[in-house]
């Protein structure tokens, strides 16, 4: 047999070192590690699925802000949700087939923007189109449109799983690792909790198809200040009739919460405080 010389020897060390490299990436053989699936993660996804889903509740309790955007079904209803919330108010975009509602609540006191056409049997239609209207307490719409605008009237109605739950294999939303619970294999609803930071939800599937919401820029500052007094109408104690002749609730309520009321009988308002 042919002695190999040291050159041969350390050439073939070489290449089977790189082949082992190779084969390493492609995760076969060669003594490669098994790569750890919670490493760099927060470890929520090491607990029950029950544990997952409380942490991400408690998460969500005791954040300041959150921005949620995405659809819900209620009554038959499919409405588009892109609203900025925190403890004291909200600002953002309700829509349905019908109308489109620009929302903004500074404390206890609400705004709502809608279109001329959403005012159409009002006197004063022509005048509100591109206009906050404020929307005193004592209306019949107060509570109902006040609950799209309430952080936490929200996430209590959207955070609710039904049935048996269970873990699936890690995905993603958006750019954030996360961890996904089912109740009854998706019947019941699921939710995807952050693997990264925070275990915050990120995305939530409602039972039944009734809506698919996106959680996110939790904690994330926004500023929320009155509309100035140009671009305001105060109608005292009652808001004008809306364009079905009735107060100014929707027919049905997007809002997935314990707030309750639908649009009360509405007349007409006396005419805007100056």
């Amino acid at each position: 047999m042919t002695a190999q010389t040291p050159a041969v020897r350390l050439r073939r060390a070489a290449f089977i070192g790189a082949l082992c490299a190779g084969l390493a990436v492609a995760g076969t053989g060669c003594g490669a590690e098994k790569k750890d699936p919670d490493k760099g993660t927060n470890g929520v996804g090491k607990l029950a699925a029950d544990k997952i889903e409380g942490q991400a509740k408690a998460a969500a309790t005791a954040a300041h802000s959150v921005h949620l955007a995405g659809t819900l079904v209620t009554g038959g209803k499919t409405f588009t949700l892109d609203m900025r919330l925190k403890a004291d108010g909200g600002s953002g975009e309700v829509k349905s087939a019908e109308d489109t509602f620009q929302l903004l609540r500074v404390g206890e006191q609400l705004y709502l923007k809608a279109s001329a056409a959403f005012w159409g049997k009002s006197d004063s239609a022509g005048k509100l189109g591109d206009k906050y209207v404020k929307v005193p307490e004592g209306d019949p719409s107060y509570k109902q449109f006040r609950g799209f605008t309430d952080m936490h009237v929200l996430l209590d109605g959207l955070l609710g799983l039904q049935g048996k739950l269970s873990k699936g294999a890690y995905t993603t939303v958006g750019h954030t690792r996360a961890v996904p619970v089912s109740a009854d294999a998706g019947k019941g609803g699921k939710l995807s909790v952050s693997l990264e930071g925070t275990p915050y939800p990120l995305l939530m599937e409602r039972a039944g198809g009734a809506g698919r919401v996106e959680l996110s820029e939790w904690g994330k500052p926004f500023p929320l200040e009155a509309p100035a007094q140009d671009q305001t109408v105060d109608y005292g104690s009652q808001l004008p009739t809306t364009k079905d002749g009735k107060g100014t609730a929707p027919g049905a309520s997007p809002a997935p919460s314990k707030s309750t009321g639908q649009g009360g009988q509405g007349g007409q308002g006396s005419g805007p405080k100056s």
